[in-house]
């Protein structure tokens, strides 16, 4: 087993010591730089991942098994901070009650935030990744058909970045 190795949270606590899990340990062993985060808190296995390093650790994870894609997001981790796009993996199976589940993370810099699709892994990130860029405005590099989903396409800036300022042009039509 790995040792435990003191890593900075997202949060911004430093110090505390994360045991690499199952997963960020074979990958490890396997030879694919990675950093072990603390489980969520559902005892989740996270793992970091960098931006250059993505495709070939989720091809590495669809190999070992991990499937389906449960979900991919992003989120905004403060105004001049970091934006994050997270996958959440799970080997799906016959006759399994507990599947395997990993969540990897790849922290973007907000000025210039793009990252390779993973839809030629997993076609369920199809959508999910075009909302994120919606929403964010983290680009996913090689997806086939990457536009505005939820906003109209004329839609200026990203709304759920948290230092995004609503246009004053905006007004509701049709609310009577």
């Amino acid at each position: 087993m790995a040792e435990a190795v003191s890593k900075q949270e997202e949060n911004g606590v430093a110090g505390e010591l994360v045991t690499p899990g199952k997963v960020s340990s074979w990958l490890t062993a396997q030879g694919f730089e990675q950093e072990a985060l603390s489980s969520d808190h559902l005892e989740v296995e996270m793992i970091k991942v960098e931006p250059e390093f993505l495709i070939p650790i989720a091809t590495a994870l669809y190999a070992y098994g991990f499937n389906y894609i449960q979900c991919q997001g992003a989120y905004d981790v403060g105004p001049g901070q970091e934006l994050v796009s997270f996958y959440h993996l799970i080997k799906v199976a016959d006759d399994v009650r507990n599947p395997e589940e990993v969540r990897m993370k790849v922290f973007l810099p907000r000025d210039n935030p793009r990252i390779p699709s993973v839809y030629w892994i997993w076609k369920g990130a199809d959508w999910q990744e075009r909302e994120s860029y919606d929403m964010y405005g983290i680009v996913y590099e090689g997806h086939p058909h990457l536009k505005r989903i939820l906003m109209p396409e004329d839609w200026i800036g990203w709304p759920l970045r948290k230092d995004y300022i609503s246009p004053d042009f905006y007004e509701l039509q049709d609310a009577y």
